[in-house]
């Protein structure tokens, strides 16, 4: 084994030298105000806010914990905060169609002004209204017209009973109409013995004069009623003229205030017009109805409080900028507004006063920030999303009318126009499946702002990154950082990125170590974060993690998992994995063994056939067949048979990171070579023999060496690594000061030949000219293997068809 195949301790991790930062602690620093590590993003959203044209809303992904969310909101307030301020929208009664409220918008900040000023215009006409009723001016007109009604009705009733004397008929009135009365010639009435006395003729007589006076008498009422009517005419024109000139006046100063607005102006007209036609409603109630309480509802659905009240849907006169709403709750309700109800008196029962403003009336004229998911898992908030996007229209509609099966009586507001730019924040799952499966999706968002979890490892990223633990420090009022500090975090950031040429983007990690640094600085008593406390904060966080990694590193110690860690063996090889408990992933070497015999089967994964394979470790042995084929079955067939699989292994594997490990233990086996035990092994393998890249390369050498360390140190374990992986090493201080030490050592490879030279301590083997291998290489000796088995095979062959023949000799 040569030196220059062990990896050197400079290349185990990156360090990040303090003196970069030219300051003691982060008190100096100035803050971060800008997005770190997410150039691509960051312009995307920027080409995203400034774009108004249709369709062009955004959607932002990435994992948890890179920031998007809080850029995101940063971003669209910066903005918007240099955009105007949109207007007030406010529902008003249609007194043409009440079901059918209008929408009114005004200037910022009217809204509210015109919602007092119909107040206290209610106010003023109930209270002038009244006056004038109660008035003596108004009593004299209204006494003068019903004294006219009564001189005329008096006048016509007095004309009727002439004409009826003249007939010799007395008129009377009864509850049932009229009824006439003959007069005799001395001026009495004839009673009715007198008038059966009378001769036939004169009854007659009497008769038709009796029908004559009758439609007199009918003639009569009806203009006794039509007198009643002009009178009552001219009672309600009366009323009409009073309330107008009450009225008139405070209702014609509202639409000279906002004659700029036409809608306006119409509305106060109709208002006009309406308490004109409903005088009735302001007249002073009469003192038995005070405690009638079967008037109670009716005055509660009339009330001109109520009927003249402006609904203020929505109110920007205290934001600067458009609005920027953040809607955590999107249901479809919340998304679009609704229409309350409430029960009064046993009946259910609604108007324009109980609409309720949704997110999109808010962020009209602005931004609508959501998360995808949350607007997808409520019931028609995805398609009424899409809806408004689609028509530039808010249509307030309840669910029941659209998926219920009978149609309910609702109100239905006037649509309010929109113009708002949505954000959605969601994972790039979810942008892809809905690109893919919802066809207005790409129409309507088609910003796609994608957050990395990584950034590049540079001094100027470095500086930035300072900027950042310096604006944690001010917003979460924690001690500052010394500068040893902060590189320890930076080196923190790189382990969390899984290489030494990155860092992190995911900042919610970074905050969480920068907190519990600061919480284990206040219990040292310490002024100041120093890199002791970022250790301690790290090395905490993991023991709250690995209660199961030490579960196992307990059996190993015990024996109960199977582990060599010194010595050499026939078709065995240390192999590396990584498990996953939550966010705590850890290493955990594994024994594969290899036995190679006689036959035809090929590579048998054992654990395929048990059906505990995933399928890309199914995958990474079937590549090993492909593999010994090119290598060694050029000139002869591949008659092999050979058995792999992970010893103790009962929950299932996954993964081609183990297949060059399990092509080792085939060329061990195959050869009689021992492998070193020492030795852990991890990388894939393509049929061509080169080493590939894995993942979880330091957390699997982690692991290793705590095996190691719990079996005991001799100065040659070791891990073997694809070359590939070098700068995704980050490793704890632990394995670096083995290292340095020489207790612990790396060994990077670039192929299956350099890999198996350091397991065995045996050369290789180059193909020769003639295509065989020097002798004693570990590929001459796997070939001559292979050539036994083919001629054992080649034997068997004949002897049994020897045996055949002879057979049929024998029969015959």
């Amino acid at each position: 084994m040569t030196k220059w195949q062990e990896l050197p301790v400079e290349k185990l991790r990156f360090h990040c030298d303090e003196s970069l930062f030219n300051f003691e602690t982060t008190e100096t620093v100035p803050p971060l105000d800008v997005m770190i590590g997410q150039e691509r993003a960051v312009k995307a959203v920027e080409f995203g806010l400034f774009t108004k044209n249709p369709g062009y809303n955004i959607y932002i992904s990435g994992l948890a914990g890179t920031g998007k969310i809080t850029y995101a909101k940063a971003a669209v307030r910066k903005v918007a905060s240099d955009e105007p301020v949109p207007d007030d929208w406010c529902y008003v009664n249609n007194f043409e169609n009440p079901s059918q409220p209008l929408a009114l918008t005004l200037p910022a900040g009217l809204g509210r002004g015109f919602c007092q000023d119909m107040q206290e215009l209610v106010d003023n006409l109930k209270s002038g209204i009244s006056k004038m009723f109660s008035s003596d001016d108004y009593e004299q007109a209204k006494t003068n017209i019903v004294k006219k009604f009564q001189a005329r009705s008096a006048e016509i009733m007095e004309t009727f009973a002439n004409e009826a004397k003249q007939h010799g008929i007395l008129p009377q009135w009864t509850t049932t109409g009229f009824a006439g009365v003959p007069i005799a010639e001395d001026g009495r009435p004839i009673t009715p013995e007198e008038y059966q006395q009378l001769d036939k003729n004169k009854r007659e007589e009497i008769e038709k004069q009796l029908m004559a006076v009758h439609e007199k008498a009918m003639e009569a009422m009806r203009l006794v009623q039509q007198v009643e009517r002009e009178a009552r005419e001219e009672l309600k024109d009366l009323d009409a003229k009073a309330g107008l000139f009450a009225a008139g006046h405070l209702i014609d100063e509202l639409k000279e205030k906002y004659k700029a607005y036409d809608k306006v102006v119409r509305y106060l007209e109709a208002v006009k017009q309406d308490v004109v036609k409903n005088i009735n409603d302001f007249k002073p109630t009469a003192a038995e109805d005070e405690n009638n309480p079967f008037l109670l509802f009716k005055r509660n659905i009339h009330d001109a409080k109520d009927k003249y009240r402006v609904n203020l849907l929505v109110d920007n006169r205290d934001i600067d900028g458009a609005p920027v709403v953040v809607e955590t709750n999107p249901t479809y309700y919340n998304l679009v507004g609704r229409v309350e109800y409430e029960t009064r008196m046993g009946v259910v029962s609604t108007d324009f006063t109980m609409i309720k403003s949704g997110a999109l009336h808010r962020a009209n004229g602005g931004y609508l920030i959501l998360n995808v998911r949350d607007v997808l898992a409520n019931i028609g908030a995805w398609e009424a999303l899409k809806r408004v996007l689609k028509t530039k229209k808010i249509i307030i509609e309840n669910l029941g009318e659209q998926y219920g099966a009978i149609a309910m009586a609702s109100l239905k507001p006037q649509p309010i126009p929109v113009n708002v730019k949505v954000i959605l924040i969601g994972n790039p799952i979810l942008y892809h499946l809905l690109y893919a499966y919802d066809e207005d999706f790409r129409k309507l968002f088609k910003v796609y702002a994608d957050f990395d979890v990584e950034m590049d490892n540079t001094p100027v990223n470095i500086q930035k990154l300072a900027g950042f633990i310096a604006s944690t420090v001010r917003r979460e009022n924690l001690k500052d950082f010394d500068r040893a500090a902060v590189a320890r975090v930076v080196e923190y950031s790189t382990r969390l990125a899984g290489s030494q040429t990155k860092l992190t983007t995911r900042f919610s990690e970074i905050v969480e170590l920068l907190c519990e640094a600061d919480v284990w600085a206040t219990q040292d008593n310490s002024p100041i974060v120093t890199a002791q406390h970022i250790e301690r904060a790290i090395e905490e966080k993991r023991r709250r993690f690995n209660k199961y990694e030490e579960k196992l590193q307990e059996m190993f110690a015990e024996g109960k998992l199977l582990i060599d860690t010194d010595g050499e063996k026939v078709g065995q090889v240390n192999g590396l994995a990584v498990l996953a408990i939550g966010e705590y992933i850890f290493g955990k070497p594994s024994r594969i063994t290899a036995n190679t015999y006689l036959g035809k089967s090929g590579v048998v994964n054992i654990e395929r056939e048990t059906k505990m394979s995933g399928t890309s470790h199914s995958k990474g042995v079937l590549i090993l067949s492909g593999y010994l084929g090119q290598k060694y079955a050029q000139r002869q067939p591949l008659t092999l048979t050979a058995s792999l699989t992970f010893e103790q292994l009962y929950d299932g594997v996954d993964g081609d990171s183990a297949s060059s490990t399990e092509l080792y233990a085939i060329l061990s086996s195959l050869s009689g070579l021992p492998i070193k035990q020492y030795i852990a092994v991890t990388g894939s393998v393509n049929q061509k023999g080169e080493i590939q890249p894995i993942g979880g390369a330091t957390q699997k050498i982690e692991g290793f060496f705590a095996v190691c360390k719990i079996k005991g140190l001799t100065g040659q374990q070791g891990v073997m690594i694809p070359y590939q992986n070098i700068n995704n090493l980050t490793l704890s201080d632990e394995v670096v000061a083995a290292v340095r030490e020489g207790k612990f050592h790396i060994y990077p490879v670039r192929t299956i030949d350099e890999g198996i030279e350091i397991l065995t301590g045996v050369p290789a083997g180059q193909l020769q000219p003639d295509g065989t291998y020097p002798p004693g290489t570990v590929h001459y000796l796997v070939s001559k293997k292979l050539e036994e088995y083919t001629q054992t095979l080649v034997k068997l062959g004949k002897s049994a068809e020897a045996g055949q023949d002879g057979a049929e000799k024998n029969e015959t």
